[in-house]
């Protein structure tokens, strides 16, 4: 059996949680979620993900705070179409467009960054 961890996200800091776990030829992405804090860390959340999303089989959710799950829309958005497992009370939390749009606008008011295109919900692209 082959298996290694490769870390996305939380790396460096203790946001953006995103562990890809390889199990032979299974991809597992442990959480998925957006940075917070300095400027430096949010543009990471702009950053293509290095892997494709596609080749992901399934997300695991730890739980629902936006550290851990607010990339997900950017995910899907980007091709994942595996399947996301969580806990009933993670599963209850707000849908993944709540969860984008409450991203963006607490943690990239709009206006804030003139030099990145203008922002968007992840999930139906419309302008937050």
């Amino acid at each position: 059996m082959d298996v290694s961890i490769k870390f996305l996200g939380a790396a460096q800091s203790v946001t953006g949680s995103k562990y890809l776990l390889t199990i032979n030829s299974k991809k597992i992405l442990i959480d998925c979620g957006l940075f917070q804090g300095q400027k430096e860390l949010r543009l990471r959340n702009w950053d293509k993900l290095h892997v494709d999303p596609v080749e992901i089989d399934v997300v695991v959710i730890t739980h629902a705070h936006i550290d851990h799950v607010g990339y997900l829309p950017r995910l899907v958005k980007d091709g994942f179409r595996g399947k996301v497992i969580c806990t009933n009370a993670t599963e209850s939390a707000p849908p993944p467009c709540a969860v984008c749009a409450l991203s963006f606008r607490t943690f990239h008011p709009i206006g804030s960054f003139p030099s990145l295109p203008p922002l968007r919900c992840f999930c139906s692209g419309r302008g937050l």
